[in-house]
């Protein structure tokens, strides 16, 4: 009865906490949002066409804290992470945000790096150095020089993260690397969508997926 009623509590703390927890979905083990948007946030994946459909809302992933829909795993060690990345819809804030992201805890104002998609085509590798702090503009941030990019490669190597993007039919070409001492080995890796406004869910799709350890 007793372990019974400690597994009953880690439950209800779980869902208080926003860190609902389901089972797997694609090659992810969890989904929540993250920070508490306004708007409750979905991921799902068809096992038959191989897509993930992300549905989030979210003021932003900027600042001192986020909030977004996430899908994810953990991860240890050296990996790349490879996907297709397409909004649905023209959307209603050109910052609203997709892609990859890798973070220290599901807390929402822990160290992380991300490699973001906007709506409005800005592609950029942005990063909270430490738990708490702010994120500044332009100095926790790599702009690509190009826009409208569809693939979006995420890679760790050691400290080392490198962000890869590439336009429909071209070759992956590097945005920038970024050396994050405050993560740990043990990550949560996954990904993301942020609508840039709370009032609003924004929808994406996410194809041709790939988690490879190196």
């Amino acid at each position: 009865m007793y372990s019974k009623n400690i597994l009953y509590l880690t439950i209800v703390i779980a869902l208080l906490s926003g860190f609902a927890v389901i089972k797997k979905i694609g090659e992810f083990d969890m989904t929540s949002d993250i920070g508490n948007p306004k708007l409750v946030g979905t991921s799902s994946y068809d096992k038959n066409t191989k897509v993930y459909t992300l549905k989030g809302s979210g003021y932003n992933i900027w600042f001192e804290r986020d909030e977004f829909q996430f899908l994810y795993k953990e991860l240890r060690g050296d990996f790349t992470m490879t996907a297709d990345f397409e909004f649905v819809g023209s959307g209603k804030d050109p910052h609203r945000k997709v892609g990859w992201m890798v973070r220290e805890s599901l807390y929402d104002n822990a160290s992380h790096v991300s490699a973001v998609l906007h709506g409005d085509g800005l592609t950029v590798l942005q990063w909270r150095v430490a738990k708490g702090d702010k994120m500044r503009d332009p100095e926790d941030e790599i702009f690509s020089k190009e826009k409208d990019t569809q693939t979006v490669q995420l890679q760790r190597k050691g400290k080392t993260y490198t962000m890869w993007t590439a336009k429909k039919g071209e070759e992956l070409k590097i945005v920038g690397t970024h050396k994050m001492d405050n993560l740990p080995d043990k990550i949560i890796a996954g990904i993301f969508i942020c609508s840039h406004n709370p009032e609003v869910l924004e929808e994406a799709k996410v194809k041709n997926l790939r988690i490879v350890k190196n």
